[in-house]
């Protein structure tokens, strides 16, 4: 005699499913384990608000010049000084940020997206192709990333553009090594293997099995290096390869104070700032790793 197999209502069971934390939440609470990330997400998030309200927050024009008012220490009319033409170090940090953070994210998110779409193909098709452009990445890899960002912006002409385009084709290589190497371990698993077994086209294996099981480590980077991409356009700036004065870009205020060591509020302002970002940006990337590295959170 055979028995009929008994039918479970999953809406007689609401309070179970409603106890199942979904996979962002979960995230987000390993994230808030760790200070350092914390402390990171709210420097990164304090400066992004400054970036987009700077306009309201400023107390002057970041051009405005007072030639009566020049090189002013800080004082309350003026909170962090002024420089050799009277403008105001306050105003022009804040604007500052409405240039070095957008660049860091931009630059970070062109040069990422060009080396996990080389590199993952590359590590994909293998073989001579595979070949060609890693060791194309590898010229690119022997130079320090400021050296040759210095000679591209230098053979381009100077300007914010070409530093930024400068950064991107310092920055891809390492992307492109790092997703082959993840490619290169995901794409010899069973179900890739399961899924190139029922006649799946390369593509779609690729986009949908192996990319997405390999950005983990990309992210991180991600993270990272757009504290580096600023410091990179503000080395830039400061030798004169990235953003023109008057513009207030913090490489730029760093590279005028230089030539007033006495006034030593017109480079430590904006110098603080870069450096609040740039650790912030580090910090969160440091919490990330831990996030995605099973190995660590299963030890925390």
């Amino acid at each position: 005699m055979s028995q009929t197999p008994l039918a479970i209502d999953k809406d007689a069971f609401p309070a179970a499913e409603a106890r199942r934390p979904s996979r962002l939440r979960l995230g987000l609470r390993h994230l808030r384990r760790s200070n350092a990330a914390m402390i990171g997400l709210a420097i990164i998030l304090f400066w992004l608000f400054i970036a987009l309200f700077a306009p309201k927050i400023a107390p002057y024009d970041p051009l405005e010049q007072d030639l009566m008012h020049r090189l002013e220490p800080p004082n309350p009319v003026h909170w962090f000084g002024s420089d050799e033409l009277g403008r105001d170090i306050f105003s022009r940090v804040l604007y500052g940020a409405r240039i070095s953070m957008p660049l860091g994210i931009v630059v970070v998110l062109l040069s990422g997206s060009i080396g996990v779409v080389i590199g993952g193909i590359s590590g994909y098709v293998g073989g001579a192709f595979d070949e060609l452009i890693m060791r194309v990445a590898d010229v690119f890899l022997a130079f320090p990333s400021l050296v040759l960002a210095m000679a591209i912006t230098a053979a381009l002409g100077p300007g914010l553009n070409n530093a930024m385009l400068a950064i991107v084709v310092v920055l891809w290589p390492t992307y492109a090594r790092v997703i082959r190497g993840q490619v290169l371990a995901v794409k010899s698993r069973e179900y890739i293997e399961a899924a190139r077994s029922i006649g799946a086209p390369s593509h779609r294996i690729l986009l949908r099995h192996i990319l997405p099981n390999s950005y983990t480590p990309v992210f991180v980077k991600a993270s990272l290096d757009i504290g580096a991409a600023i410091l990179i356009a503000a080395g830039l700036s400061f030798i004169g390869l990235g953003a023109p004065p008057p513009i207030p870009e913090w490489g730029t205020m760093i590279s005028m104070g230089r030539q007033k060591f006495a006034q030593w509020w017109i480079a430590t302002f904006p110098g603080l700032a870069m450096l609040m970002v740039v650790m912030g940006f580090n910090f969160l990337g440091d919490g990330l790793r831990d996030l995605l590295d099973p190995r660590i959170r299963r030890r925390g």
